[in-house]
């Protein structure tokens, strides 16, 4: 996210959040949705899925600190919210927003984010080959979640290898292999905490 942007949600995030209780889910924990209103992130990260009537999961995107997301924000009738860290969330009633020009001028941007986010999985979903989905949804996930260090970007949050397997419809055993690949290439390095870095060499990549 550019630093521009981000310090602005900040300050917005700072002006919502007075006042208000803070709700918190632990790591797992499935998030409850109602219709009517939006759940704001204050900490962590949420996973945003859907399942398919054959029980597979798929991925629709992720929602970080300052991010809104809620049932009200989608027409799927399986629309599910995973908290994938510990979460702090606050609460917005649909009448608080249609009642506050500002509070929709804040919320607006962040639903387009959202949307553009899901259209960005959309298209990795369309790469045909396994290799390509997971290298571009790394990417993504780069731009969206991810923080420099020394040896080049960090995902801010751990992710399991089943959970990539979901953003990208494959399955766990191809996912550990295809990471490890990328391991052993240099390309991606873990630290001690167990999250992902993208080492500066990543982007260079060009053939599996």
């Amino acid at each position: 996210m550019p630093q521009a942007f981000r310090a602005i949600l900040e300050l917005d995030r700072n002006e919502l959040q007075e006042g208000r209780r803070l709700h918190f889910y632990a790591k797992g924990d499935v998030i409850p949705l109602v219709s009517q209103g939006v759940w704001q992130v204050c900490q962590g990260l949420v996973q945003l899925s859907t399942v398919c009537q054959n029980g597979e999961e798929v991925w629709l995107g992720w929602a970080e600190p300052s991010t809104f997301f809620g049932q009200w924000c989608s027409l799927l009738q399986s629309y599910q919210a995973t908290a994938l860290s510990d979460v702090h969330l606050i609460w917005f009633s649909l009448a608080e927003i249609n009642a506050s020009p500002r509070l929709a001028q804040i919320v607006l941007p962040q639903m387009v984010r959202r949307m553009r986010q899901t259209e960005a999985l959309l298209a990795i979903s369309g790469h045909r080959r396994v290799e390509d989905r997971l290298q571009q949804l790394l990417l993504l996930m780069k731009r969206e979640i991810g923080e420099p260090v020394a040896e080049g970007t960090r995902l801010r949050v751990r992710l399991t290898h089943q959970n990539f397997a979901n953003a990208i419809g494959t399955t766990r055993v191809t996912v550990t292999r295809l990471l490890s690949k990328l391991k052993s290439e240099g390309a991606i390095s873990i630290d001690r905490d167990r999250h992902i870095i993208l080492n500066d060499s990543f982007k260079n990549i060009a053939d599996w």
